[in-house]
C-alpha cells in the first residue's frame, strides 16, 4: 500500500473533519504506529488532526484498543467539565468516523483513528531535568486521580499479561530452556541475575489478588514523551498515547517512569560506570505524583513505590535478556547484543536501586506524612 496524498484523503474523508485536507505530514515520533499530522482548511480556518494507523502486530484487538481510550477520555472530559475546565487541551479528544464509530477500516484492512491535535506543545525525551520530572509525576499522578472512580473491570486488556512480572519470568524460563540461539552458555551470570530474583515476580500480582492492592486503570507507558507540555510555560498539558490503557496496578505507572526518567544513563548504554539511579529525580517525580493522586491511593499502595520501581527496571531488563535468547524477534536492535547489552544496563540499574532502597523508603515516607 502507497501512503500518499491521495490515499490520505481518502482516510481521512472517513472521519467528520472539519473542511478539506490541504497537507500532511508523517510524525517522526512515536515508534508503533503510522501517524500523520493533517492540516484541514474550512473557508479561512485552519485545523490539524492527527491520523493513525494502528499497529495490529502488536494490538491484536485494536477495537478494543478504541473502547479503552473512548471510554476513559470521556470519564475524564466529564469530571473536567464538572470542574469548570475545558477538556479540550486536557485529554486526548478521538474524532467520530462518518458511520458514527471511532476508527475507520480501509480496503486491505488498515486499522484507523483520527484525533484533535494540540498546538503549542511539545514532549521531551533527553534533557530532562528534576523540574521537569516534578511536572511529569503531577500529570501521571492526576490522570491517576481523575480515573480512581473508574471501574477498571470495564477495560480490556489489550496487551495480556503486559505487566505481569510472573508471566515475564515464565517467558524467560521458556526462553532459557529453547536456547534456540545456542547463547545461554554465554550469558550465565545475567542468567543467575534473573533466577535469584524469582521472589520479586509475585510482588505486585499477589497483592493484587489478595485485594491489599487495588486493581486500578493504569497508562503502561509512562514516558516523559507521552506528556504534552506547554511550550510557553513548560507546564504538562496532557497525557497521551493511550493505547495501554488498562487494568493494572499504579505501582506499574510509576515504577516504569522512574525506571526510565530517573535512570543516569540511556538504557541502552554500554558503560555500566555511568548507570545508577538517580535520588533526585527519583524525589521529585514521587513529590509530583503523590500531589497529583490528591489522596486517592491508599497508604500501603503509596508505600510500595520504591520496590514498584525496582520490579519494573527488573522486569524490563529480563524482557530484554528473553529476547536475546530468542534471537532478538521483538525489540528493534541495531547491533548485535544490542538487547543483552539493554538487560544488563537495567540490571545495574535494578543494583542501584536495591543497594538506594532505605533512601527510596525514607523519600516517599516524607510525602506520605504530608498528603
Amino acid at each position: 500500500m502507497k501512503l500518499n496524498g491521495s490515499f490520505i484523503n481518502e482516510i481521512a474523508s472517513h472521519f467528520l473533519l472539519r473542511g478539506d485536507v490541504v497537507k500532511y505530514y508523517v510524525s517522526e515520533t512515536g515508534h508503533i504506529n503510522d501517524t500523520f499530522i493533517v492540516t484541514c482548511q474550512n473557508q479561512k480556518k485552519i485545523t490539524r488532526y492527527i491520523l493513525q494507523r494502528v499497529n495490529q502486530y502488536v494490538f491484536r484487538q485494536p477495537k478494543q484498543v478504541i473502547s479503552n481510550i473512548c471510554n476513559v477520555t470521556s470519564y475524564i472530559s466529564d469530571n473536567l467539565r464538572d470542574q469548570g475546565i475545558d477538556p479540550r487541551n486536557k485529554v486526548m479528544q478521538l474524532i467520530p468516523s462518518t458511520d458514527g464509530k471511532f476508527y475507520y477500516i480501509d480496503p486491505d484492512g488498515g486499522f484507523w483513528r483520527a484525533s484533535y491535535y494540540i498546538e503549542n506543545c511539545t514532549t521531551y525525551s533527553t534533557g530532562i531535568t528534576p523540574e521537569m520530572f516534578y511536572k511529569a509525576g503531577r500529570a501521571f499522578g492526576d490522570f491517576q486521580m481523575q480515573l480512581s472512580d473508574f471501574p477498571a473491570d470495564r477495560l480490556h486488556e489489550t496487551i495480556p499479561n503486559f505487566h505481569n512480572t510472573r508471566s515475564r519470568f515464565a517467558d524467560f524460563k521458556e526462553a532459557l530452556l529453547r536456547d534456540s540461539e545456542d547463547r545461554a552458555k554465554r550469558i550465565r551470570k545475567d542468567i543467575q541475575f534473573v533466577t535469584e530474583r524469582e521472589h520479586l515476580c509475585g510482588y505486585i500480582y499477589d497483592r493484587l489478588e489478595s485485594g491489599e492492592f487495588r486493581m486500578r486503570v493504569t497508562h503502561n507507558d509512562t514516558k516523559m514523551d507521552n506528556i504534552l507540555m506547554d511550550a510557553d510555560t513548560g507546564d504538562a498539558l496532557c497525557v497521551i498515547d493511550l493505547d495501554t490503557v488498562m487494568p493494572g496496578s499504579v505501582l506499574n505507572d510509576f515504577g516504569d517512569a522512574i525506571r526510565f526518567g530517573a535512570s543516569s544513563a540511556a538504557e541502552d548504554e554500554v558503560d555500566l560506570s555511568k548507570v545508577y539511579m538517580r535520588l533526585d529525580m527519583f524525589e521529585q517525580f514521587t513529590k509530583g505524583f503523590i500531589e497529583g493522586l490528591d489522596g486517592s491511593l491508599t497508604e500501603e499502595e503509596i508505600r510500595a513505590f520504591p520496590m514498584g520501581a525496582i520490579i519494573l527496571t527488573f522486569e524490563t531488563g529480563m524482557r530484554f535478556l528473553t529476547d536475546y535468547l530468542n534471537g532478538d524477534v521483538y525489540f528493534r536492535i541495531s547491533r548485535d547484543r544490542h538487547n543483552l547489552e539493554r538487560a544488563r544496563n537495567q540490571f545495574k540499574l535494578v543494583q542501584d536501586m536495591e543497594g538506594k532502597l532505605p533512601e527510596m523508603n525514607a523519600i516517599v515516607e516524607k510525602y506520605v506524612s504530608k498528603k
